[in-house]
């Protein structure tokens, strides 16, 4: 749908992502925990029956699995996916932090430590397509972290069978606690814990509409979760300086995914929506996914706004998940950039670099949850602790502050922890 010189007043139904009542959603949602959390492994194997047609007689994946897709695998995705690991360990371990002793006043010493989520869950789609690259994004800064049990649920196919790709991206990056679990009840296993699968501290990764439901629901029961998540989009800002055929490819790329993926394309020029919406009935034709990105393309827009001030506002109420800037001035633009997961300057930086090898990570936060969450990062995998020690002489110089703030707020012990200190040291 086309808008042209929209008023800021008409953006937030301009802006609307694609609304979904979850109502019945939740209530079935609950119902599978529940029952997860009470029958354990059983459960899962009827689940598994009922929803991937599969009999689960073995949950875990065995060594001679691993073995097997690693002999079978394309010699050249190996190849991809040992790059992709490569740069993706680059960027994350960079992100790693050494602890600063801050003395604050004489004897007061302050600092701040990263300490490793001890047991994580990663959950790996595998539906449509199986998403071997976004093991990549979560295991490795969970094995950088220092987490000490790392699991990994995924679902197989109706011969018990996981893509080859996935076990041998789980093996590159480190991890051997395989299960054959999918959907809803492998949030639930991993949330509650069974005989056979570990119960975990936060759990990471996308998924449809009934994994994000099941993550939000096992959140409340204090299970950390990544972030809230919903179906993926991209926005892509784009002057005359664009190729049309690029930012065709780049909409396309996100409208695959699904049918409730939304795309969004805002310029200054209306040359430049004309040979975009060109290229795209061009490309679309040509795509083996084409029936499902032609859905997701029922909620796109394009807008067509007077200035590029005025864009970077409209963006930035929008909050994508990705936003790419195909602009003369792509590098003066991304810093007024104020809310988006993952951002992609020029025209030769496709957002499916960041998606698979780049170095950055692709489990963004979307459905405008970027104007308040970043994307995982080395940090989503660890806490940060902090510590402080006093001497006495540091004691002594800010004791005072503190029992006046403590007895202003009627805190009298917290008063006296000082004070008792003090006339002790007297």
């Amino acid at each position: 749908m086309l808008y042209e010189y929209p008023e800021p007043s008409s953006w937030p139904a301009l802006l609307q992502r694609p609304v979904m009542d979850t109502t019945a959603l939740e209530s079935k949602v609950a119902a599978i925990l529940k029952d997860i959390q009470q029958q354990g492994d059983a459960a899962v194997r009827r689940y598994a029956l009922q929803f991937d047609k599969v009999q689960l007689n073995q949950l875990q994946v065995t060594e001679a699995e691993f073995a097997h897709a690693t002999a079978t695998l394309d010699p050249a995705l190996k190849q991809a996916i040992l790059q992709a690991r490569q740069n993706i360990e680059t960027f994350h371990r960079a992100q790693q932090e050494a602890g600063k002793i801050i003395e604050t006043m004489p004897g007061v010493q302050c600092w701040r430590k990263a300490i490793a989520i001890e047991k994580v869950g990663l959950y790996i789609p595998g539906g449509s397509a199986p998403l071997f690259s976004t093991i990549l994004m979560l295991g490795i800064p969970a094995v950088i972290a220092g987490c000490k049990e790392i699991v990994l649920c995924t679902p197989s196919n109706a011969a018990g069978e996981v893509h080859p790709a996935i076990l041998f991206a789980a093996r590159q990056v480190g991890i051997d606690t395989v299960f054959k679990i999918g959907g809803v009840q492998a949030i639930g296993a991993m949330a509650y814990g069974t005989a056979t699968v570990p119960k975990v501290d936060k759990i990471f990764g996308p998924g449809n509409q009934y994994v994000t439901c099941a993550k939000q629901l096992i959140n409340k029961d204090g299970i950390a979760i990544d972030m809230p998540a919903g179906p993926s989009e991209v926005a892509v800002l784009a002057d005359e300086s664009c190729v049309p055929a690029f930012v065709a490819a780049d909409l396309l790329s996100q409208a695959e995914h699904g049918p409730d993926s939304q795309v969004l394309l805002v310029t200054t020029a209306a040359a430049v929506i004309k040979s975009v919406q060109e290229e795209v009935e061009k490309q679309l034709a040509q795509l083996p996914r084409r029936d499902i990105a032609t859905q997701a393309l029922q909620h796109s827009r394009l807008v067509l706004v007077k200035d590029m001030d005025i864009a970077m506002a409209l963006l930035n109420a929008y909050a994508p998940e990705h936003l790419i800037i195909a602009c003369r001035d792509d590098i003066a633009l991304a810093d007024k950039v104020v809310n988006a997961g993952s951002v992609f300057l020029g025209n030769y930086s496709p957002e499916s670099a960041g998606d698979y090898a780049s170095g950055t990570n692709h489990t963004l936060p979307t459905n405008g949850y970027a104007r308040a969450y970043s994307g995982v990062s080395l940090d989503s995998f660890v806490k940060k602790v902090t510590f402080q020690r006093l001497t006495q002489e540091g004691l002594q110089r800010i004791g005072n502050t503190i029992a006046t703030m403590a007895a202003a707020e009627g805190l009298d012990a917290h008063k006296r922890a000082v004070t008792i200190r003090l006339i002790n040291n007297e």
